[in-house]
């Protein structure tokens, strides 16, 4: 069934179209894909194993024996969980493992193993398909990886990394890294060109450079450093010299065999044959030679070569050396020269042998007779000594033995030190070299082709090399140590060795002869070391700085000052012993211990400054005085006496520190008559009992009364039965028709406290009318002055009595009682105990206002103590330690005409005096001159005579002409010995180690020949008698034979004097350097108290002195000591450094009121800013933010609710509005006066503002009311509310009640007597609560700068409503007060920044010259604290040293290389060593002046001590290609980019490079060399591509170090400019040239005209006429000159408004300008499509625009009419350049109209044109901005 559908499907699909068939086949591929995947998704298992994390390590033991677990379940695959059956069981994970378990103490067994970095790899390479940059400007961003691994510490086994990751997280193993860019070999510029290298035919010329910074980082190499260019200079005449003789370099120096040696030498066949093998052999060896020294011609690889050489051989040469030395060096004559390798003789030497013994056998013929006549002189000579040695020996045998013994020691002695003695073996060889003859091309030939030269000579005398010997070392000396100290320092222990064979001829330099190694005592009972502590001398007394308002330097006022101050001490270092000695104890704490120097002691000192505190006073605090009591017996116990007094009381509210003594009298007394104990009080009346019982009318009221004593207390009845009882008074009740009065007010406060003639006490009391009476039946109301009624109070005189006290006294000893002060002292030794004295005062009685007066007159029983005990202070006497050791002198012996040292010793005062003990010794320190050493310690060599001059063995030199004579070039020696500077003989290991290096002990010498001339050594020069004047001169004779040689008196050879004129001394001083800083005088330090000195509190500021140095130079500008000048060296000017000037604020103001006039507020005080801080002084307090010149400080407080009070006056009378004039009642109004009063003891005392009372407490001032009929009820004023009931509920009522004063008529009731009123929440009704305010500020004394103070906070009662009540509201309640309301507290001490004294000044910074400097510092032992005074900011000064010249020993230039004898090869250069003298700063070259001026200068150039003045060099034999010499070291340079280091190192670089000087020999030039190194410092070098200006189509393009050096290399390559450019077709045209596009153009001042297709047709000049405003008069003149076209001149006076200054045309020239236009804008046009722009169809337009325009301007010129076509023309454009303004025809075409035309703006300044024309012009207007 589906195979029919299927193929139905198939033909049906290909009998549709092509396209549907396509989609369709499409269709059916995606939906198979999607069947294909689909299947494949479903092919997934649904269940899989899901595992959790592994659990912790456990196990019972720490190891690899632990297991670990972890959760495993079945999951579907959409992540939900299942049953572990869905799963396949097979493949289950497992849920345990077994684990390594971790403890703690693994981590001493495992650890990080950290592997190398690996090579930086660039992120590039490990990201796929990010390119590379094309150009490397910084750098390329890196990754470079390491392994890391966990280990064990015992074998590196690898381990889990779990172990490690336990204790440290594992590090990184990848980190980032740059790559930098590579960089290019950098040489220099080539140098000049040299001379040809031949005088004559065809040569080489050449020019080097030298490299300055090798290629790093894979950069490009270095170019070649040469250049050759071949010259010739001419034809050479004749046939050109194509050899030269060279010579080879000296062999080794070598022993010739002894006669034993030569006497069995082989056959003279053998011998020939042998001779020409070793011909061959040196050829061989010749050729060999040169190809080996080709490389290097500096004579350095050479000379290594012969050294390496010479060490072979020294040890196969011993035997025959020790051998030779036993024989005289006569016996080897007639020997035969040996060379170098032990064979005969080459064959060039022996030809040159064979020739020297012709030439000088005609020459012993001749001389022989002299040689006769010389053998009979030496035959006498020998006689003669023969003689001599006899007499001497006569001689010695009358000596005594002591003479003779004495001899023999000195002869030992001086063997010793003898060539061949004790410590040198010294021994003459020969030594040869090489002659041979060279081609130009290099090859060898024979001798005979340079028989035109005389041979050189090719043996020398030298030195047997003889390498140093040493002896075995010697034993450990004993440990320098010698006590035991587990925690210092240890001990050294050294052993040397000692020399017996010196260094010789070249050989192998001494090793070290001494040895050390740090040791400690073996012994195990060694005594322990001498242990050293720190000590301190006791605290000085506390010190408390000045407060910021006190600005007094003589502190005069430090006793009242108190709070936070500091104390000091001076710290010193003792010796501790371990176990202390119990009979010093005592004295050393009497005394204390010796101060020893502070460098002994370890550790860090204790501080030598502490914060402290000095209690401030407390002024004693008084209440109130109260109010005066009743007239009282002075003693209630004996009344005997009627006198009597008032008295009033205060009592002390804060107690003084000092005791109540201090505070001020607490009792006054008034006296009084009729004086009593005791009184009644009448404590209230009772109702008013009409008499008779009636209802009505007069009456009684009994009072109530108490037993009082006289200070008011209530005591018992019976005590009052002497005083008079208060009687009943009169009262009045009155009836319904009365007059209705008010009760009597209170008494009113008394109007003064005492009565006098002037004043008198008066007390007051008011009633007022309630209602009138009826009509004639009742009682008529009093008049208005009953109703007041006045008394009599406070009767007592106004003289107040009080006793008056002075200060205690000082504590005095009791003299009624035993002196037991020093008694104790004394008994008890150092146990302090002191005694009980006594102190008075004086008391006396005082008036008030008047003075002293008898005692009487002040109640005796108060009066106060006059004598009172204390405890005497104990003596205290002051305690210094003993004298320090005297320190060390110095050892340097001290040289004559210097000063001596001094040594000093001194003692600490560690405890103070006090109390009238003993007191300090004035002297603390003491000095002494050092005596000098007996011994001066230092080593010199000595040099002995130099011994006879030794020449080339007789076997050796025998066939050489002239060899029979004893005379030419030889060696010869010398001893030297070690001496002391006092003469005295030392090892000479000593001064191999300690003084200068070794004399040479050889030199090369010269034994005169017949014919030589002898000269005896110049004489000194003699003396000039005055500078400037004369000449001096220094002579020398003939010697010998010589003076009868006429060929030596040849004055012009051997000059006999040299004259020279007398040296010119002028001398001139001049200052040199900066002015020093400013320094103080010495010993210009400041006393705070006498006698106690203030550490670092020393005067810093005043006037001070500052130094300039001074050089002295001679007339060849040559620097001299300053003494030539007449000068001390310094110039010296008075400076002033100025003194600190501290934060200036005023004194405290008055605290202000209380904010609130009841419960908490704040108050507040301020100071005013009067000075700011300048020069260091002590900065000010934090100033207020708002005005910056006010500190305030604001502290909570509490008002007393009650302290102002509102009194009432009476009410006035009634005022009845609406009269009944019948009844005298009705409605009225009663007001009365309220005050706020001021509330005392005493009652309210006066008035003051009404704020200051609560004006919700504010009684009424009016009231209306009704003023009752006859016969109406009269009641009282109402009561006070009665207080709710707390808590406050509106079902509870308060009520009021009044009672009726007059009752009513018949048939009228009284109003209700009561009134009640609902409880109201914050209306009638409060809740009380405690309010507690925030902390003040630390409290101080007023005296106190800082320290501890008081900070306190208030309570406050607060009312539910939020306002705050009276304190009784809550006291009442008894509410919890559970509050601290004061606590100590700190303020932070501005401690004053201490400084330590200045150091002394340091040594010189330079020995000599300019730049010397001396410096001294100081440090901060006290840092500032709070607004303490800050540290200045100078804690080194400096001044100048005194300037000396700077000598020293440098080398001349080396001499020109010349080889012996012979034309190239092996030779030698010299060069001197001399004085110089410099300034010292390297900027001024150095002077060459005599060598004696540098004799105390140690002999070394550049430190190094090894003097050479010659070595080997090569002198290239002509035609030969050769090196030069090793170029200096550049400069350090770093890797840099912009100037900053990528952290690779410096490095610097020198090179070599090559020189040739024939062009056949170029192929076998070696490679040029360079030398690289890392160095330190260095600085970064920036270069870049630098440009010449064009000339025609090229210029120069270089690059440039940013130093100013030309150099190649190290420039971008990419982006170097274009050094060429050329146009094509070339720019033929005239005043064409080729633009930087690539394009012809025109040169300035002339514009481009174009042909059709974009080419250059012609330049043409730009015309600039000068064109006037239209005020001008010359508007018609036309001129081809403008104004300056760049510049406006300035307006001329009258000429108004904008001046136009550039090139408008006028209406005359229209068409010639509009064609211009029209040409300018054709070439705009054929440029733009030249280059390939696109023209826009505006431009078109434009141009048809100006062509129009053309044409129109034509046709009005011919006929003058331009208002024809004015109209009809619209705006046109007709700028040149795109973006411009356009121009329309009305401004085109009016008259005097201006059309301008635009071109390029000249960059410069226009020069006149030899053709008088100018270049393009621009349109300058200074007018409007748009134009």
């Amino acid at each position: 069934m589906g195979l029919p559908g299927g193929a139905r499907l198939v033909l049906g699909v290909l009998k549709q179209p092509a396209c549907l068939f396509i989609w369709r086949s499409s269709l059916l591929f995606f939906s198979m894909w999607a069947l294909d995947a689909q299947t494949t998704v479903e092919t997934k298992p649904l269940y899989i194993w899901q595992t959790g994390p592994w659990g912790r390590c456990m196990g019972s033991e720490c190891g690899p024996g632990g297991s670990q677990s972890r959760a495993v379940w079945c999951a579907h695959s959409e992540g939900w969980t299942t049953l572990h059956t869905n799963c396949d069981q097979t493949e289950r994970p497992d849920n345990q493992q077994s684990c390594f378990r971790v403890c703690d103490w693994h981590k001493d067994l495992y650890e990080w193993q950290l592997g190398a970095w690996n090579q930086c790899v660039p992120v590039m390479m490990r990201s796929a398909g990010v390119q590379r940059p094309a150009v490397c400007t910084k750098g390329e961003e890196g990754i470079q990886t390491r392994e890391v691994g966990c280990v064990q510490k015992s074998d590196g086994e690898p381990a889990e990394d779990v172990i490690c990751e336990y204790f440290e997280p594992k590090p990184r193993q990848e980190q980032a890294c740059l790559i930098p860019c590579p960089r290019d070999c950098v040489v220099s510029e080539f140098s000049p060109w040299t001379s040809c290298s031949k005088t004559c035919g065809i040569g080489l010329r050449n020019r080097i450079r030298f490299v300055l910074a090798p290629p790093l980082f894979g950069g490009s190499a270095c170019p070649n450093l040469t250049e050759f260019q071949t010259c010739q200079p001419g034809l050479c005449e004749g046939e050109e010299n194509l050899y030269s003789l060279r010579v080879g370099p000296w062999g080794s120096c070598s022993v010739p065999l002894p006669r034993i040696a030569r006497q069995a030498e082989n056959p003279p066949k053998e011998s020939n044959k042998r001779s020409r093998e070793s011909d061959k052999s040196a050829k061989k060896g010749s050729k060999q030679s040169r190809d080996g020294e080709t490389p290097s011609r500096g004579g350095d690889k050479q000379a290594r070569e012969d050294s390496k050489q010479s060490m072979r051989e020294r040890k196969k040469m011993r035997d025959d050396e020790k051998q030779y030395q036993e024989k005289d060096i006569k016996s080897t004559e007639g020997e035969e020269k040996v060379s170098k390798n032990g064979n005969k003789p080459s064959l060039s030497n022996r030809k040159l042998v064979r020739e020297n013994r012709k030439q000088d056998k005609a020459f012993r013929q001749a001389d022989r007779p002299k040689r006769q006549k010389k053998v009979k002189n030496k035959a006498k000579k020998e006689k003669m000594r023969e003689k001599g040695k006899g007499r001497l020996r006569e001689k010695g045998k009358t000596k005594d033995p002591e003479t003779r013994e004495l001899i023999k020691k000195k002869r030992n002695k001086n063997r010793q030190n003898r060539p061949g003695g004790k410590f040198w073996d010294l021994q003459v060889g020969y030594q040869t070299r090489e002659v041979t003859c060279v081609h130009k091309s290099g090859t060898i030939e024979a001798l005979s082709l340079c028989s035109q030269e005389m041979l050189p000579v090719s043996f020398q005398a030298c030195v047997i090399p003889r390498d140093c010997d040493v002896t075995e070392w010697s034993g450990w000396s004993a440990c320098s140590k010698q006590c035991y100290d587990p925690n210092g320092t240890k001990g050294e222990r050294s052993r040397n060795r000692k020399v017996s064979q010196f260094p010789i001829g070249g050989g192998v330099e001494c090793p070290e002869l001494e040895e050390k190694e740090p040791c400690s005592p073996q012994d195990g009972a060694v005594r322990p070391c001498t242990v050293y502590t720190w000590k301190t001398t006791e605290w000085t007394e506390c010190r408390v700085d000045m407060l910021l308002s006190q600005q007094d330097r003589r502190r005069g006022n430090l006793t009242g000052l108190c709070g936070g101050g500091i104390q000091t001490r001076e710290v010193y270092c003792v010796q501790a012993s371990a176990v202390a000695s119990p009979n010093l104890s005592s004295l050393r704490t009497r005394e204390g211990l010796r101060p020893v120097d502070s460098e002994l002691c370890l550790g860090v000192p204790p501080n030598t400054t502490q914060l402290c505190h000095i209690s401030c006073p407390v002024e004693c605090e008084v209440s109130l005085w109260s109010s005066w009591g009743p007239c009282t017996y002075e003693n209630c116990q004996d009344q005997t006496t009627k006198k009597g007094f008032k008295l009033r009381k205060r009592r002390i509210i804060n107690e003084p520190t000092d005791g109540t003594g201090n505070c001020p009298h607490l009792v006054e007394a008034i006296p009084c008559e009729d004086p009593s104990c005791f009184e009644w009080l009448v404590v209230k009346l009772e109702e008013c009992v009409p008499d008779n019982e009636k209802e009505c009318g007069p009456g009684m009221q009994i009072p109530q009364v108490q037993c009082i004593n006289s200070d008011g207390e209530n005591v018992e009845k019976q005590l009052c039965r002497d005083a008079i009882l208060p009687m009943p008074t009169i009262c009045e009740v009155p009836c319904s028709k009365d007059c209705a009065l008010s009760p009597w007010t209170p008494w009113s406060f008394c109007s003064h406290t005492c009565s006098g003639k002037n004043t008198e006490g008066k007390q007051t009391r008011v009633r007022s009318i309630l209602a009138h009476n009826a009509g004639e039946g009742g009682l008529q109301c009093p008049n208005v002055s009953a109703l007041q009624e006045m008394r009599n109070c406070n009767e007592h005189p106004c003289t107040v009595y009080h006793w008056q006290t002075g200060s205690w006294g000082q504590c005095i000893e009791d003299s009624s009682g035993p002196n037991t002060n020093t008694s104790l002292g004394r008994t008890r030794g150092d146990d302090i105990s002191c005694s009980v004295g006594m102190q008075t005062r004086k008391v006396i009685c005082v008036r008030v206002n008047v003075g002293q007066v008898p005692p009487k007159k002040c109640p005796e029983s108060l009066r106060p103590d006059t004598v009172r005990p204390c405890l005497l202070p104990c003596k205290r006497d002051c305690t210094v330690t003993p004298y320090s050791d005297w320190s060390l002198c110095p050892l340097v012996c001290q040289t004559g005409g210097k000063t001596k040292s001094k040594q000093y010793r001194k003692r600490m005062i560690i405890q103070l005096p006090a109390n009238g003990g003993q007191d300090c010794p004035e002297i603390l320190s003491q000095e002494r001159e050092c005596e000098a050493p007996s011994v001066c310690h230092g080593y010199r060599w000595k040099t002995h005579k130099w011994r006879r001059c030794q020449l080339v063995p007789w076997s050796v030199r025998q066939d050489t002409p002239g060899a029979q004579e004893t005379c030419g070039p030889g060696i010869q020696f010398r001893a030297v010995s070690c001496r002391k500077l006092d003469g005295g003989q030392a090892d000479v290991e000593v001064c191999l180690k300690l003084a200068s290096p070794m004399p040479p002990l050889t030199q090369l010498c010269h034994l005169p020949c017949q014919d030589d001339c002898q000269l005896s050594s110049w004489s000194k020069f003699s003396t000039c008698t005055a500078d400037c004047v004369g000449v001096r001169t220094r002579k020398r004779i003939l010697v010998g034979k010589s003076k009868k040689r006429d060929q030596c008196k040849n004055n012009q050879m051997y000059p006999l004097s040299e004259t020279q004129y007398c040296p010119c001394n002028k001398y001139n001083a001049q200052p040199v350097g900066n002015w020093s800083d400013c320094i103080l005088p010495e010993g210009s330090r400041m006393e705070s108290q006498p006698g106690v000195r203030v550490q670092g509190d020393m005067k810093e500021c005043g006037q001070g002195y500052r130094y300039q140095a001074m050089v002295c130079y001679d007339q060849d500008n040559r620097i001299v000591e300053t003494s030539r000048c007449n000068s001390h060296g310094y110039i010296e000017e008075a400076c002033i450094i100025p003194c600190p000037s501290d934060c200036k604020l005023s004194e405290w103001s008055n605290w202000s009121r209380c904010s609130k006039s009841c419960g908490s507020g704040v108050k507040v005080r301020s100071k005013w800013l009067r000075e700011k801080p300048y020069n260091g002084g002590r900065p000010c307090p934090k100033l207020d933010h708002v005005n910056q010149a006010q500190v305030y400080e604001v502290v909570p407080c509490v008002s007393d609710c009650g302290q102002y009070v509102w009194v009432t006056e009476p009410w006035s009378v009634w005022k009845v509005s609406s009269v009944d004039v019948k009844s005298n009642c009705g409605e009225g109004v009663q007001t009365r006066k309220i005050r706020c009063m001021l509330n005392t003891i005493d009652g309210p005392s006066e008035q003051v503002e009404d704020y200051l009372c609560d004006p919700e407490e504010m009684p009424l001032g009016a009231r209306n009311s009704r003023l009752p009929c006859p016969e109406d009820c009269v009641l009282s004023d109402w009561g006070a509310w009665s207080a709710c009931p707390l808590p406050c509920s509106e079902n509870s009522t308060r009520v009021r009640v009044a009672f009726p004063l007059r009752k009513p008529g018949k048939e009228k009731k009284c109003p209700p007597t009561k009134e009640a009123e609902p409880c109201k929440i914050n209306s009638n009704c409060f809740h009380y609560s405690y309010n507690i305010t925030d902390w003040s500020t630390c409290q101080l004394s007023d005296r106190a700068v800082c320290g501890y103070g008081l900070k306190t906070r208030m309570l406050d009662c607060v009312r539910s409503d939020g306002k705050s009540v009276d304190l009784s509201f809550c006291k009442e309640l008894g509410l919890e007060r559970k509050w601290q309301m004061n606590a100590s507290c700190v303020v932070e001490c501005p401690v004053n920044c201490q400084l330590s004294e200045w150091s002394p000044w340091s040594e010189c910074t330079h020995t000599c010259g300019l730049a010397g400097t001396l410096w001294r510092t100081r440090t901060v032992i006290q840092t500032p604290q709070g607004d303490g005074r800050p540290c200045p900011s100078q804690m080194k000064q400096w001044k100048p040293c005194l300037v000396k010249p700077c000598y020293s020993w440098r080398y001349s230039a080396w001499s020109e290389c010349k080889s012996d004898g012979a034309r190239c090869g092996e030779g030698m250069r010299f060069r001197n060593v001399s004085c110089f003298v410099s300034n010292g700063s390297g900027q001024q070259d150095s002077s060459v002046v005599d060598d004696e001026l540098c004799g105390d200068v140690e002999l070394s150039v550049n430190g190094d001590r090894q003097i050479i003045l010659q070595e080997l060099c090569t002198v290239p034999c002509p035609g030969e290609c050769y090196l030069t010499e090793w170029t200096v070291w550049s400069p350090c340079q770093l890797s840099c980019v912009s100037g900053d280091d990528l952290g690779f190192g410096s490095i610097q670089v020198r090179s070599r490079a090559i020189v040739a000087q024939d062009p056949e020999n170029l192929l076998e030039c070696p490679e040029q060399e360079l030398e690289a190194r890392p160095c330190a410092g260095g600085q970064c070098f920036e270069y870049k591509w630098r440009t010449g200006t064009w000339r025609g189509s090229s210029r120069h393009v270089w690059c440039q170090r940013s130093d100013g050096m030309n150099v190649t290399g190290g420039c971008l390559a990419a982006a170097k400019p274009l050094a060429d450019r050329s146009c094509d077709p070339p720019c033929t045209k005239p005043w064409s040239l080729c633009t930087e596009a690539g394009v012809c153009g025109c040169e300035e001042g002339y514009t481009e005209v174009m042909t059709s297709d974009g080419v250059l047709d012609q330049c043409t000049v730009i015309p600039v006429l000068e064109i006037p405003t239209a005020s001008d008069n010359k508007a018609d003149v036309k001129t081809i000159r403008a104004y300056n076209p760049i510049q406006p001149a300035a307006s001329a006076p009258g000429r108004a408004g904008r001046t136009w200054f550039l090139q408008p045309f006028g209406p005359g020239n229209t068409l010639w300008r509009l064609v211009l236009s029209l040409v300018l804008y054709l070439r705009y046009i054929s440029m733009q499509l030249f280059q390939h722009v696109s023209v826009t169809w505006v431009e078109v337009k434009k141009l048809v625009c100006i062509m129009k325009i053309s044409r129109l301007v034509y046709s009005m010129q011919q006929t003058d009419q331009y208002h024809l076509v004015r109209d009809s023309l619209t705006s046109c454009c007709i700028t040149t350049q795109p973006n411009s303004r356009c121009l329309n025809t009305e401004q085109l075409l009016s008259p005097g109209g201006s059309y301008p035309v635009v071109s390029k703006k000249p960059k410069k300044p226009q020069r006149r044109q030899m053709n008088n024309r100018l270049k393009p012009l621009t349109l300058a207007y200074d007018g409007d901005a748009d134009m």
